[in-house]
């Protein structure tokens, strides 16, 4: 008997938020049942998020996955294990000073840092108002206080510039410090310079013994770019960013319309 052929994508990467899960923070049956399908004939799902590792744990549990890059390519998660297979941290000096550096061009900013670890508490100074209320969060008084432990990023909010604008000034003025992403409304972060999702998912399909010929990503924000690029093929949802939509090989309808599945479905009849 001849053996199967080989999966379309032996690798699906998917985004979190606006991509695989709904407003309400799940994913459809119909989504579910298409990487389920997609896994029977050998292919693996990978979360790639700019959440942090403690706040990917019930969801990877959910979806019965046990890898995960997290952070915007700073944390490498093995949700089965619980541990970090590997993660890079943002000095926190190095923040300070780009904060100084971004507030000196624009005015006031408030900022949170997600810290690192499998435990790392997300901490908001006064004024920051958290993209996703569903998310826990840690309120401080002063913004000495967010700098007490290690951190993987920091988030950044402007009272009156958007966010295309607010990311635009801070790359303006960063420089190397640390790289500048937009990965959602509301949500314009620093990492660590050089890390994105591109490096996570690199560092991640070398774990699995992946090619990248052989990667096949979703997402909707412009912090998915370097992932697109990496990869073999970049799916864009119909909710998506235009920077993003601009470099997509294909654009698929939005993450309440099943856009994943309708890809998976395609593709793994």
């Amino acid at each position: 008997m001849a053996a199967p052929p080989p999966p379309a994508y032996a690798l699906i990467a998917t985004d979190l938020d606006g991509t695989l899960l709904r407003g309400d923070d799940t994913v459809s049956a119909r989504t579910r049942a298409a990487l389920a399908r997609a896994a029977a004939v050998g292919a693996r799902h990978l979360v790639v998020t700019g959440r942090p590792a403690p706040r990917v744990r019930p969801l990877l549990t959910a979806l019965g996955g046990g890898l995960a890059v997290c952070g915007q390519g700073a944390q490498l998660y093995d949700a089965v294990a619980d541990r970090l297979l590997w993660s890079v941290t943002l000095d926190r000096e190095t923040a300070e000073t780009a904060l100084g550096k971004i507030e000196a061009e624009v005015g006031e900013v408030y900022a949170a840092v997600d810290q690192d670890g499998v435990d790392g508490l997300t901490l908001v100074e006064p004024g920051y108002r958290m993209p996703h209320p569903t998310l826990p969060a840690v309120r401080v008084e002063r913004r000495d206080e967010l700098w007490r432990a290690p951190i993987s990023k920091v988030l950044l909010r402007h009272p009156g510039l958007s966010d295309d604008e607010l990311t635009a000034a801070a790359r303006g003025v960063v420089g190397s410090l640390a790289t500048v992403t937009m990965s959602g409304p509301g949500t314009v972060e620093l990492q660590p310079c050089g890390i994105t999702k591109a490096t996570g998912l690199a560092l991640a399909a070398e774990h699995l013994g992946v090619r990248r010929e052989d990667a096949l990503a979703f997402g909707d924000m412009p912090n998915d770019i370097p992932m697109f690029r990496w990869a073999a093929r970049g799916v864009a949802m119909a909710n998506a960013h235009p920077e993003l939509k601009a470099v997509a090989d294909e654009v698929t309808t939005s993450n309440e319309d099943d856009g994943i599945a309708v890809v998976l479905d395609r593709l793994f009849a």
